[in-house]
């Protein structure tokens, strides 16, 4: 017995602004802004319904302004910046592949579908703990130095 498979419908728990934003986003980008639009529409989206990824965003921010703030070496912000933006890029990766993987499986629950969503979430839990690691040892040095001048 062979089962047909309709198309995907869109999820009814999406916000009505961000159904609007992403009716056309199967389409293939004429132009680089248009491309451009497609990505911010996924930072967009991303920002709005995740709450981890806002909260890396606001320690990100931190982060570097703390670096900034501290004077650390270009060097060291740069690599405080793409510590933090890798932490961005996978938790946006672990969005898209959860959506994927719900959309497949329709609310109902499979095994394959907890690995793959709980090997995503590893993924961006392991790129935090190393941004926490990197963050700590450029940024700890020079706040201890600060805090102990200031008594």
């Amino acid at each position: 017995m062979s089962q047909q498979i309709s198309p995907p419908s869109t999820p009814n728990s999406l916000p009505k602004l961000v159904m609007k934003e992403r009716e056309l986003s199967w389409q293939v980008a004429t132009n680089l802004f248009v491309s451009f639009k497609y990505a911010w529409a996924g930072i967009t989206y991303s920002f709005q319904t995740q709450r981890n990824f806002r909260i890396h965003v606001s320690v990100c921010a931190l982060a570097i302004a703390l670096a900034t703030f501290l004077h650390l070496q270009a060097i060291e912000v740069a690599v405080i910046g793409i510590t933090s933006g890798l932490v961005l890029a996978l938790e946006l990766l672990n969005t898209a592949i959860e959506s994927l993987v719900d959309l497949t499986v329709k609310q109902t629950y499979h095994e394959l579908a907890k690995i793959a969503k709980d090997c995503a979430a590893g993924a961006v839990l392991v790129s935090a703990l190393v941004a926490v690691f990197v963050a700590a040892t450029l940024l700890l040095p020079p706040l201890v130095v600060l805090i102990m001048s200031a008594f």
